[in-house]
């Protein structure tokens, strides 16, 4: 299935190519499964409530099914598909399934830039304009009020870039004057490509000052095209060859081939809002690759994916990043007295990446700093990121815990991300 387009991708580009040898598909090798979760310190009985948990979900219809994978100490000490696929049709839920993973898309894209910086080819303290002249002389506020420095691409790993999302759907604050802007532009039309979306982002002011405060946004997705303007290469290209391929990512790209129809994960009609959340579908090809937000995958691609990043930046033979690397992304880069937008807590809840949860955010994920404050388990350095549509993992370094949860479609999903570490966490021996 995906393993000829992976081909594809290795075959885009003779710069791409030389920088792969033959063999990096199968480099990383099978991820080890523990003989019993006893192996890894994990209770059978315990790690149990996991499932039955998802299982008793699925009996209330509040998701149509979910693939659940955790693994601890290098062994995968679960790997489980709960329910259905496609709740209308009754198919059931493979290992296998495909998801679209929105936001869980960024760690990708921001891997992918800093594996250019381990090249040389890009520098974090450089200006976004050093690489996208479009956004030279950026504007805060619609008053048009001049920017005291220009973001820098750390800022824009950080989410500290001045950039917003449009007004989101959900629970929060009225939009402000920029997120406005921002869908009077349709700054998010699908129809645009990479080039179009940074031209028409970057016309719109800015909603805070650079370096100053926190406000999730479009910010990967600008880091997805300087991936493609310093590499040469698009960013599904870029991430298949240089990510996907050598860690055997085989279902892990921006869309997913037509045979693979049979394995994607399907939306129910959400019992909260009584609509069916629209997700893109993962057959579908897109104009853009969006680096926050576009690409699909399966639980165990995202397992491999997480254990590589334990293993700061190896699996098996292949290293996509350096040790080093790994830890400066998974380190807080929120400086002291950094601000925060509106309806953070009401969006993020206890995992928000503000100081009153005990978290700051690195380049790429959320960045546990403290302890006893975030209602959930889990230890000083973790780091975590979920999707719109209901995809989340998280990584204990200290515990060497990751689990991945691939879910599609509930408008609840925060109480899943709770649930989901609270369970992990109990299973524990």
């Amino acid at each position: 299935m995906f393993e000829r387009r992976a081909a594809f991708a290795l075959a885009a580009g003779a710069a791409t190519a030389a920088l792969i040898r033959p063999a990096a598909a199968n480099d990383a090798g099978p991820l080890a499964r523990a003989a019993r979760p006893e192996d890894a310190g994990l209770s059978r009985d315990r790690l149990g409530r996991v499932t039955a948990w998802l299982q008793a979900e699925v009996d209330a219809g509040r998701i149509p099914g979910a693939v659940v994978a955790v693994g601890r100490s290098g062994k995968l000490v679960l790997h489980e598909p709960v329910g259905f696929r496609d709740r209308d049709s009754r198919a059931p839920m493979p290992a296998d399934a495909i998801f679209r993973i929105a936001s869980m898309t960024k760690p990708f894209a921001s891997l992918a830039l800093m594996m250019l910086a381990e090249e040389g080819k890009v520098m974090l303290w450089h200006p976004v304009s050093r690489y996208l002249p479009e956004f030279k002389g950026q504007k805060v506020g619609l008053e048009g009020i001049p920017v005291e420095r220009e973001a820098t691409v750390q800022d824009l790993l950080r989410h500290t870039a001045g950039l917003t999302y449009g007004a989101l759907p959900g629970p929060g604050p009225a939009p402000h004057p920029v997120q406005s802007a921002y869908v009077a532009a349709k700054v998010a039309d699908r129809s645009l490509t990479s080039a179009e979306f940074i031209t028409r982002l970057a016309a719109q002011p800015l909603m805070f000052q650079p370096g100053t405060t926190w406000e999730y946004s479009q910010a990967t997705d600008v880091v997805g095209r300087i991936v493609e303007v310093v590499s040469g290469q698009d960013l599904d290209a870029f991430i298949r060859a240089r990510i996907s391929a050598p860690l055997g990512l085989a279902d892990t790209g921006f869309w997913a081939p037509a045979e693979a129809a049979d394995r994607v994960a399907r939306a129910q009609v959400d019992p909260v809002t009584k609509a069916r959340q629209a997700v893109p579908d993962a057959l579908e090809k897109p104009a853009m690759f969006s680096g926050g937000g576009g690409m699909v995958s399966t639980a165990m691609d995202y397992a491999r994916f997480c254990q590589m990043l334990l293993n700061g930046g190896r699996l098996g033979e292949a290293q996509v990043a350096s040790r080093s690397t790994i830890d400066l992304m998974t380190a807080n880069h929120l400086p002291e007295g950094t601000q925060y937008g509106p309806g953070l807590l009401v969006r993020f809840g206890g995992l928000a990446p503000a100081p009153v949860t005990g978290y700051g955010f690195g380049l790429g994920f959320a960045v546990r700093t403290a302890q006893g404050r975030s209602p959930v388990p889990g230890n000083v350095g973790d780091y975590f990121w979920g999707g719109a549509y209901g995809t989340y993992f998280w990584i204990d370094p200290k515990e060497e815990l990751y689990a991945v949860l691939m879910l599609q479609g509930p408008s609840d999903r925060i109480q899943y991300r709770y649930a989901l570490r609270q369970l992990v966490y109990q299973a524990l021996t």
